[in-house]
């Protein structure tokens, strides 16, 4: 029955056999657990898994999703486990207050952030030794557009910067300037100033 039940797909034929077996394993079920049921079997899943599915199923479809596991693993999330941490006064305020406090957590939580890998750089604009003169000097290019220029102008304290995090001098340092490089997610990154002000 179990496996009839999770059928995708239903001839007429699987409906009458799924049906035959529902109704053995009813009779099974009510010969076994009458005597010890304080509601006479009076269970509207049963009532409804032996009178109702197979026309179900003959309407909608397949019953795959006909599932409580999810309602009762967000039951065991959102109501027994705040029921527990509370002190039993005034339950529902303090079971919703720690709801709230969980999604406030949940939002905020920091989600680790992988670097982005260069995968292929495009043609060279610049390649010089580190010194501010020639950062200057090409900071002070006509030909560069004002984002570039601004560029160039915190390009200094930046490097110095990175510099001090990897604990490198920056007299032997060798800076190269491409105009593009893709990266390993698909994204560009583009520095030639033709780009800038595109939407």
């Amino acid at each position: 029955m179990y496996l009839l039940s999770r059928l995708e797909n239903f001839k007429e034929s699987d409906l009458q056999d799924f049906q035959k077996a529902i109704n053995d394993w009813g009779n099974i079920f009510i010969k076994l657990f009458r005597d010890i049921s304080r509601s006479n079997l009076k269970f509207s899943k049963l009532h409804s898994w032996i009178y109702h599915i197979v026309d179900t199923i003959r309407e909608h479809g397949a019953i795959n999703g006909y599932t409580t596991e999810t309602y009762e693993s967000l039951h065991k999330t959102y109501v027994k486990i705040p029921y527990r941490l509370n002190n039993k006064k005034d339950i529902e305020k303090q079971i919703m207050e720690n709801i709230r406090c969980r999604a406030i957590v949940m939002r905020n939580r920091v989600k680790k952030t992988k670097t982005p890998v260069a995968f292929t750089y495009t043609a060279k604009l610049f390649d010089f030794n580190f010194s501010e003169a020639i950062i200057n000097e090409h900071r002070d290019n006509p030909k560069l557009n004002k984002n570039m220029s601004k560029g160039f102008a915190k390009f200094i304290d930046c490097l110095n910067s990175y510099l001090k995090l990897l604990n490198t001098t920056s007299e032997d340092c060798r800076i190269k300037i491409y105009s593009s490089v893709t990266l390993k997610n698909g994204a560009i990154l583009r520095a030639v100033d033709n780009f800038h002000d595109r939407p």
